[in-house]
């Protein structure tokens, strides 16, 4: 395929930047011991992970063989999407289902020694990713012949020190084996978590968690070193320091399998922690509280049974698909919404003037989630009288708040967006006014959008290395006029199953080509 000679390409030394960031956190590296290793200072190396300084291609050749990866993006064998603009959707498109709550539930099979079968597993990159770390400690993953069920069956003895040590740095989710291995070994290690660039995200609260159950951890060269210890006997009870959804389910696998009561205050109740303890429940561990923020754990000593398991429905993506009916102008209706999680976002876009209609609600497969199909028409949105924010569960997803800046990019209007959890996220956003967007970063966690746009395409973007901001960039280039390449997409197969045929599906035009051929 050929694109306009106009198409101008935006792989800046920001992007470039970013991309060396992410993966020298993945390496364990800290910026002085990669300056060491290139001989240079460490200042520099601030200023090259900044963007500030532009990079010949002999240097950008020196870091990738200092950090032992490939940073020149052309060729690696990735996928690019080639986007239509300008065009409007019609019909129905049904939600898949949640990839947080399938993570959690891959990484909690850890815990059984029975087999587990997932329904309907989302074929994802975080879950290819997962699948492999599994395969490489010794657990058999076989998929079904429609390759939509997939069945885990544990081994005698995992084998950790096989684990796939590349997989494991290109998944945050590996922070999750932390609850269940202290179960198999009194001591082992797990590579640094990688995933998507959100700027510092400590992992301390998982530790302190982890610590009332039995596992010191130490983080050096790359590696989380753990200890395991007999816990407290007794009843447990602690508070977690931080209501996060990871930190909340490794504390419940590390529980599951502790013999005795373990309360975990200040709990999660989102859903994929729900799907969790379905699952838990299901293998015979008994939690009271389940949706709520005090979870009481009665940990068991062992655990032998064949699960079958349906998760719930992915309200994230559902609020992804409910975006692109937005900003493209179109009448969209997407099936299968997990409602109850999103009622804050659907107040918000009611207040900003969406016309919308809201299906009788029905009962997901797994008998507790609650669906509804939405509708989206063509509307005049108008910016909301206050600043949109997320907060923990029932509050507004923290997931769902990037698709507010493309929609507020669409409307009539000053919004201010305020993203108190990640202090790099909103920077990535930044790259929607590639697109025609008008967004001006207040600080590193707050953007003011101006709207309307008129969204034009025309170029070639390098996607960022967050999953979120990186959708929010397809989502504009569906309403933008002209043809725009999103170049190295993995980041958004990491939490999206088969984008392109199913946007097709809906008159999106939307094609995915290899590396090779959009650079061109």
């Amino acid at each position: 395929m050929r694109y306009p000679e106009a198409m101008t390409s935006d792989i800046s030394p920001e992007s470039i930047g970013a991309l060396i960031r992410e993966t020298r956190r993945q390496r364990g590296l800290t910026q002085a011991q990669l300056a060491q290793m290139l001989k240079t200072s460490q200042s520099a190396i601030g200023r090259i992970e900044a963007g500030n300084q532009n990079l010949s291609l002999e240097t950008i050749n020196r870091l990738a063989a200092a950090l032992s990866a490939s940073l020149l993006l052309a060729g690696t064998g990735q996928l690019n999407y080639v986007i239509e603009g300008g065009r409007p959707l019609e019909g129905r498109i049904e939600t898949r289902l949640s990839k947080n709550g399938a993570v959690a539930v891959l990484c909690a099979s850890l815990l059984n020694r029975g087999r587990t079968t997932l329904r309907g597993v989302p074929q994802i990159e975080e879950v290819n990713r997962l699948t492999e770390v599994l395969t490489s400690i010794g657990v058999a993953c076989e998929w079904d012949d429609s390759h939509t069920d997939l069945t885990l069956t544990p081994p005698e003895r995992l084998s950790l020190s096989q684990m796939d040590r590349t997989a494991a740095r290109r998944t945050r989710s590996i922070l999750m084996f932390l609850g269940p291995l202290l179960h198999h070994q009194s001591s082992f290690i797990v590579p640094y978590a990688g995933g998507c660039d959100l700027g510092t995200r400590t992992v301390e609260p998982h530790l302190q968690a982890l610590r009332h159950l039995g596992l010191s951890v130490v983080t050096r060269q790359g590696f989380y070193h753990c200890e395991v210890a007999p816990p407290s006997a007794g009843c447990r009870q602690f508070a977690l320091t931080e209501r996060g959804d990871t930190v909340t389910e490794n504390a419940l696998m590390a529980a599951a399998r502790t013999p005795g009561t373990t309360v975990i205050r200040n709990a999660s109740p989102n859903y994929m922690v729900q799907d969790l303890c379905a699952y838990l429940v299901q293998l015979g561990v008994a939690i009271e509280g389940i949706g709520t923020t005090t979870l009481t754990v009665h940990g068991v000593a062992d655990i032998c049974a064949d699960a079958v398991v349906d998760i719930s429905e992915d309200p994230i993506e559902a609020m992804s698909l409910l975006t692109a009916g937005i900003v493209t102008g179109s009448e969209l209706t997407v099936t299968r919404a997990p409602i109850e999680f999103l009622e804050i976002e659907l107040a918000v876009l009611e207040s900003m003037g969406l016309d919308f209609d809201l299906g009788e609600e029905y009962c997901a497969r797994n008998g507790f989630t609650r669906l509804a199909d939405l509708t989206v028409r063509p509307s005049v949105l108008r910016a909301p009288a206050d600043k949109i924010h997320p907060m923990p569960f029932p509050g507004l997803n923290i997931d769902n708040l990037p698709f507010f800046a493309v929609i507020a990019a669409a409307a009539e209007g000053t919004t201010t967006i305020f993203d108190w959890v990640y202090d790099n996220r909103a920077t990535h956003l930044l790259e929607l006014n590639k697109l025609g967007a008008n967004i001006k970063l207040l600080d590193p966690h707050r953007l003011m959008v101006t709207g309307p746009t008129h969204w034009h395409g025309d170029r070639q973007i390098i996607c960022p290395p967050a999953l979120r901001p990186a959708m929010c960039l397809l989502l504009a280039a569906l309403a933008a006029e002209g043809t725009t390449v999103l170049r190295d997409t993995y980041v958004i197969n990491r939490g999206y199953e088969g984008l392109p045929e199913r946007l097709s599906q809906i008159g999106a035009k939307i094609e995915a080509t290899p590396f090779e051929t959009a650079s061109a």
